[in-house]
């Protein structure tokens, strides 16, 4: 991800260090669980409540199950929603064969964290097309051990079954069916004098996360003419995540437990038309989700292993949104409108009360993408698009008077180049966003607030280059990117200071070089300072819960290698933090405080494939 100009991979939430969430920030949007991008698994929405509960904290996913990563900006972003103003991530899982008999591969990985503890990967993926035209899958990706804090034990089991059926030359089905489940143990945040005297401790033995989810997707695809094409797509899950953590005292342990049901139906239909010289690829669709669910929470006397009372919050979600686009190619130009119609309802009762919070959203999204094909190589851009962000499920606790909450209203617009020919690819995009009322958890009260109008706006920049066969350096491919964001408060008091959670300056820079059977890598990334609070505070209190995040550089290398007359087997051995350079980042969770990141971890990979 960290090759991605713009994005930033971050820290700063209770469960960093395990592999059970997501944190991606986006063009200095905070990346505490990813609010604020469409993250999605085989097109599927990630979140357990796409609307209601956005946050990736509890992530479905294991990475070797992973094929490729797509991320969209631009034209195709006006049909996911409702928050895209971070762009849309979609995780593809690994594809089915399309060749008869069974193909497949399996791998194991070990990790040792130079001052903690290790674990171990396993892979297994097996797949085959059937002469009748029936393709399966089969996926599983598990790990076992504990991370680089001590009592950081983690436990991973990831399953798929993907299938695909040829009905015809021209139409298909499609689908999967998938399980997922984890326990990690969270060691949380360390005090100043805590880290100072051993930053991989844990004070907080007993907190964890677990959870799990099922979920099943089906589709149709139907491409009926060389002009027409129709899909369907259906989705249902359920989901269920837990987190206990000590609370202040010590003494007792808040557990929260989440349920989650949601359903999706989406029809799309594309319809391709020319009016002389100008073709037209016009796509209509509408989505519905469904989402239902509760979230508790209660406390735990460590001592006695009393229960106190539970609160209980039941949740209802439902969204309609409708959408179409107009992709419009005459001569070089590719120009796209589009706009998108949100109308969301949402409902939030307290169990044991009368408090009852309803919310009605309706919204018209417009985007406006401009493309010019100056050479086969060179295309210019400029693109506009807005976004909108209910307030969310566990916010809305927090949305009564003098705290009304408001949905986030966010404006981007782009304008940049790519180039991209046999060897070298480049890009550079100016990008600015405002947000009329963004929603941040403000530092006092502990609470979240809409801090009005905030703007960001900065550079992203990346060139790959391969050296050709008739080169000295024929096998060397080099990359590099550098993005520059500034992200700040326009209203208030804090107007004019940054944004709680992003680095000003990043940048990735790396080199492959391949010879024969071997591969090696040297890469190094980089993020500058960040803050923790919205007025910027630089000094630490003792809590390590606020202060500056003063900035680091970490560097990268790995080494592969095809073993010879041995079909299929491979082997990657490799050293992150080569220079085992001690960084932290905050959380200010229910476990605030400093988390120091990963020291020198090396692994080393075999595979097998047949």
């Amino acid at each position: 991800m960290r090759r991605i100009p713009g994005v930033q991979v971050t820290d700063n939430s209770g469960t960093s260090g395990g592999a059970m969430s997501l944190n991606i920030g986006v063009r200095g949007l905070t990346g505490r669980y990813s609010p604020r991008s469409t993250i999605l698994l085989d097109g599927i929405p990630m979140a357990s409540a796409p609307y209601g509960q956005p946050q990736i904290s509890f992530a479905p996913v294991s990475l070797n199950n992973i094929e490729a990563i797509d991320v969209v900006r631009g034209g195709g972003a006006v049909r996911y929603g409702p928050q895209n103003v971070g762009g849309i991530i979609n995780f593809r899982t690994r594809s089915i064969p399309t060749t008869s008999g069974i193909s497949g591969d399996a791998s194991l990985r070990y990790n040792s964290y130079e001052t903690g503890g290790s674990s171990k990967q396993y892979t297994a993926f097996a797949g085959t097309t059937l002469d009748n035209g029936l393709g399966l899958a089969f996926l599983y990706s598990g790990t076992d051990g504990s991370g680089w804090r001590a009592f950081s034990n983690e436990r991973i089991n990831d399953f798929a079954l993907k299938f695909r059926y040829e009905i015809s030359s021209s139409s298909e089905i499609y689908g999967k069916v998938s399980y997922y489940d984890v326990m990690s143990h969270t060691p949380g945040g360390l005090t100043v004098a805590q880290y100072n005297a051993d930053p991989f401790q844990n004070t907080r033995k007993r907190d964890y996360w677990k959870g799990n989810r099922r979920g099943v997707d089906f589709g149709y695809l139907n491409t009926i003419s060389d002009t027409q094409e129709f899909e369907i797509r259906t989705y249902y899950n359920e989901s269920y995540r837990e987190s206990a953590l000590i609370g202040s005292s010590t003494t007792q342990l808040t557990h929260q437990p989440r349920f989650y049901e949601t359903t999706a139906i989406e029809p799309r239909f594309t319809q391709r038309f020319n009016l002389g010289s100008v073709t037209n690829d016009v796509t209509v669709g509408y989505r519905y989700i469904a989402e239902r669910g509760h979230d508790d929470s209660y406390t735990e006397t460590i001592a006695t292993g009393a229960l106190g009372v539970a609160t209980k919050n039941r949740n209802k979600t439902d969204a309609q949104a409708a959408y179409i686009d107009d992709k419009i190619s005459f001569g070089a130009w590719r120009i796209t409108p589009g706009v998108r119609f949100e109308h969301i309802q949402t409902t939030r009762q307290n169990i044991a009360s009368t408090t009852k919070f309803e919310v009605t959203n309706n919204k018209p999204l417009p985007s406006l993408n401009i493309a010019y094909l100056a050479t086969p190589e060179l295309t210019l851009f400029t693109n506009y698009g807005t976004s909108f962000g209910v307030v969310q499920n566990t916010q809305l606790s927090a949305a009564s008077a003098p705290n009304n909450l408001a949905p986030e209203l966010a404006k981007t617009a782009e304008l940049g180049a790519r180039w991209k020919s046999n060897n070298l690819s480049a890009e550079v995009t100016y990008f600015n966003i405002r947000f009329d009322n963004q929603i941040l958890l403000i530092a006092s009260p502990d609470t979240y607030q809409n801090i009005g109008k905030t703007k960001h706006d900065g550079i992203e920049t990346a060139v790959d280059y391969t050296f050709g066969q008739d080169s000295l350096l024929r096998g060397l491919n080099v990359y590099a990117n550098y993005t520059y964001t500034r992200a700040l408060q326009e209203s208030g008091a804090t107007a004019g200071l940054d944004v709680p959670f992003y680095s000003r300056t990043t940048d990735t820079i790396g080199a492959r070089y391949q010879a024969g059977p071997w591969g090696f890598n040297l890469s190094t990334t980089h993020q500058s300072r960040q803050f923790s609070l919205e007025n910027n505070v630089i000094a630490e209190t003792a809590d390590g819960k606020d202060g500056e995040i003063p900035g680091y550089r970490l560097w990268n290398a790995q080494v592969d290698w095809k073993v010879p007359n041995s079909k299929g087997f491979d082997v990657v051995a490799g050293v992150n933090n080569l220079t085992d350079r001690r960084y932290y980042s905050r959380t200010r969770d229910g476990n605030p405080g400093r988390m120091v990141g990963a020291p020198r971890t090396i692994y080393v990979q075999g595979r097998y494939a047949f």
